[in-house]
């Protein structure tokens, strides 16, 4: 697979394959490398964020803005199964290197491409980061408290989501081609689509009732109890109890049965309906106890609930060690935790083999290998910036 996409959905998505077999190589510009290597927090030197994204992959320089560069280009794609990219729609047309170019040469190529707006339609010649992806897919908009401005979500869930939307529609793309005989395809995604199918009912909503969704703060519109609380000690929980079965059992440890029997609350829809009655409610329950004991109590009444994680609370937790944080030594930086594989499969599991490359770390090896190019060509390549 070639890795031809920069910030962070498409890179991730090659990333994702990658950490279950996927041979990935990743082109880097030769002057800057990756956009990626300029994001987030460093340690003694070195992008945090890319030693985990960019994990599993070969990394070569490669200038596509050169006819040399785009030569090489094709020379490698001729022999992948996979290309992934993210430029503006047109800019691989531009460069000679669009789908029907490249399957010209390899009928069974998958063209992964991941653009702000997606390669049709009137927006198709703006881009976006994730910031703006969130916006335009309505989740800025329902994100906050009702009497204050927007916020944004805390997570590049847009560049996440279509990293994994985009994996997923590799595989789609594979499989059918190695079924169906062997025609490869391409794959148009827009960096908002992961978000806007992850709206629930929010269009079809409107369509039928004409209900603008509006910011809730951290009360779902259609859920009640569910929100965040204050606990006796100070600390943050979480408690979900919105069916009828679940209220019962909370609004009997808050007031017994009286309570839990009450026509009021009984359902859900008229919960909605009396949802400031119901958390100020559980408000006030939550601030009389520790948050330990309160946790123990919701557990054992089988009540989904939880404390408010930070990263510090993730790092020490007993369970977060054993699923879902690995640790591998880098020679550059020593012992490293990052974030492990998802998800588990029993009889195929994925791997993490080693940390993000330096840029063109494997130039000679990939080059080499794939192209039959030595040491002298290497060389000259580099001195006319082409790798």
């Amino acid at each position: 697979m070639l890795d031809l996409a920069t910030v962070l959905g498409a890179p991730v998505a090659a990333t994702l394959l990658g950490e279950f077999g996927a041979a990935v190589i990743k082109v880097e510009e030769p002057t800057t490398g990756d956009l990626l290597r300029q994001f987030g927090p460093r340690y003694e030197g070195r992008p945090l964020l890319w030693l985990q994204e960019a994990r599993n992959k070969k990394s070569i320089t490669l200038n596509l803005r050169l006819p040399r560069g785009q030569a090489i280009l094709r020379q490698l794609a001729a022999g992948c199964d996979v290309l992934a990219e993210n430029f503006r729609p047109g800019t691989l047309e531009q460069w000679g290197l669009g789908y029907e170019s490249l399957a010209q040469e390899n009928p069974g190529l998958i063209l992964l491409r991941v653009s702000g707006y997606g390669q049709t339609g009137p927006y198709r010649h703006k881009g976006a980061f994730d910031r703006v992806a969130s916006a335009f897919a309505g989740l800025t908009y329902v994100s906050g408290f009702p009497d204050a401005e927007p916020v944004r979500q805390g997570f590049a869930l847009a560049d996440y989501l279509a990293a994994s939307f985009g994996a997923f529609a590799v595989m789609l793309a594979l499989y059918h081609r190695d079924r169906n005989g062997g025609a490869g395809q391409e794959i148009d995604l827009a960096l908002y689509e992961g978000i806007f199918r992850s709206s629930e009912g929010m269009l079809t909503a409107y369509q039928k009732l004409g209900v603008v969704r509006e910011r809730s703060g951290n009360r779902h519109p259609g859920v009640s109890p569910a929100g965040n609380y204050r606990s006796g000690d100070g600390a943050w929980v979480v408690i979900n109890a919105g069916t009828d079965s679940l209220w019962n059992r909370l609004a009997a440890l808050m007031g017994g049965e009286e309570l839990a029997q009450d026509p009021r609350y009984v359902r859900s829809a008229d919960r909605v309906t009396r949802a400031d009655d119901v958390d100020k409610m559980v408000a006030a329950w939550v601030s009389t106890r520790p948050a330990a004991e309160l946790l123990l109590q919701l557990e054992e009444a089988g009540i989904p609930a939880e404390k408010l994680y930070t990263v510090a609370d993730i790092a020490a937790d007993p369970h977060y060690r054993e699923r879902n944080i690995v640790e591998i030594d880098d020679p550059r930086v020593g012992r490293l935790a990052m974030v492990g594989v998802v998800p588990k499969l029993s009889k195929t599991p994925g791997t993490i083999h080693w940390a993000g490359p330096d840029k063109g770390q494997h130039n000679a090896e990939v080059y080499g290998t794939l192209l039959g190019l030595g040491a002298e060509d290497l060389a000259a390549l580099r001195r006319d910036g082409v790798i």
